[in-house]
């Protein structure tokens, strides 16, 4: 029962890890690196994350600089950022990429904040799910009179405390990103 119950906690968190990183790959109008995490570089034949091409660093609050360790990858950095969803020209110097983020439109922000909360109820069905999921296992161990009706009960309660503290650091994260996206 505990096995079932600590499974399903670690699943939840694994939801609310993913939905932490997708935060903070959205763009807030200020210079994030996160931006750049799925973005891969041809490097000699091989797709590198630019992270390990690169230093990467906020230069003000809306300027990201990125200084490759090699020179020869700053024209595959270039153009790999040419071709992502990030929506910013890169600015080549001949030494390093400068990122300029422009200000949001307040359409833009609003837009950024839906999209915000529908990655939380998103979240929110997964955590759901494996609640539900969790307690069904519950549920089959007690048909096969593994564990008590007393057992079901109390496996129930702990899954759904620890759903609730998910839900709840869900909604957190969502109004934090979404104060976030709304400051001008």
């Amino acid at each position: 029962m505990d096995k079932t119950i600590k499974k399903a906690e670690e699943s939840m968190q694994k939801r609310v890890d993913y939905l932490e990183s997708e935060y903070a790959r959205v763009r807030a109008g200020r210079a994030n690196p996160g931006v750049l995490d799925k973005v891969m570089v041809d490097y000699y034949g091989t797709p590198t994350p630019v992270q390990q091409l690169a230093a990467i660093n906020v230069a003000e609050a809306r300027t990201l600089t990125i200084q490759p360790w090699d020179a020869s990858a700053l024209k595959g950095i270039e153009k790999a950022i040419l071709t992502s969803d990030i929506g910013i020209n890169p600015q080549n110097d001949g030494k390093c990429i400068r990122l300029v983020f422009p200000p949001l439109t307040e359409d833009r922000r609003k837009e950024i904040v839906k999209e915000i909360a529908k990655n939380a109820e998103d979240t929110k069905v997964q955590v759901r799910n494996e609640r539900r999921d969790a307690i069904e296992a519950l549920k089959k161990l007690k048909k096969n009179s593994e564990i008590t009706e007393d057992d079901l009960e109390d496996g129930q309660e702990k899954i759904q405390k620890i759903t609730d503290k998910f839900i709840k650091k869900i909604d957190e994260l969502c109004q934090k990103k979404q104060k976030e996206i709304m400051e001008i």
